[in-house]
């Protein structure tokens, strides 16, 4: 078994707080973004068994930084793993991303012109939040102007992170999505 890492003092704090899960979710994506100095982070959430996804948590710096957000429940496009190699990868269980330039990635690892459309960023990290061999959800924070090199002590931070809030996740996605699914059944 490998030993935690110390996270830093405010991602521990929203961790340990006795909020809800939205509450935390929510103040999380600030704590990491400002860790790790990013534009923008966002949490996008999914249901493996349904494929339905939305991004319900993003925190942008400032004004002009895109927002990534959907509150509502939508079907992944199936194109998608074909389209996104870094999502292909995630439906994978494969490890987290972190990508330090989008323009000089490879293309085995990302689709340059769908980042480009889709999220304009520069330099990502493309967390996997997955259990039980199911992706279910992507933890991203990014910086939108410039490359960016992520440290050996980041990256371990940011896996301990998606080690601790994945089970929160899962728990998340399991009670909205049976809220839905009552909701439909009553209409």
């Amino acid at each position: 078994m490998t030993d935690t890492i110390q996270l830093p003092s405010q991602i521990a704090e929203v961790l340990a707080s006795e909020q809800s899960s939205e509450e935390r979710f929510s103040d999380l994506m600030r704590a990491i973004a400002e860790f790790l100095q990013c534009d923008r982070c966002f949490l996008y959430l999914r249901q493996p068994e349904t494929r339905m996804g939305k991004v319900p948590f993003c925190w942008v710096r400032s004004p002009d930084v895109p927002t990534v957000y959907d509150e509502e429940w939508k079907p992944e496009p199936t194109s998608l793993p074909d389209e996104d190699p870094m999502f292909a990868a995630a439906l994978r269980t494969e490890p987290s991303l972190f990508i330090e330039d989008v323009k000089t990635a490879s293309s085995a690892q990302l689709n340059r012109q769908f980042e480009q459309e889709n999220f304009g960023h520069r330099a990502l990290i493309h967390a996997h939040l997955c259990q039980d061999q199911h992706l279910w959800g992507v933890l991203q924070p990014c910086l939108m102007a410039r490359s960016r090199h992520w440290t050996e002590t980041e990256r371990q931070i940011v896996n301990q992170v998606v080690q601790d809030i994945t089970p929160i996740a899962v728990e998340y996605v399991n009670s909205h999505t049976k809220e839905k699914s009552k909701d439909h059944s009553q209409e």
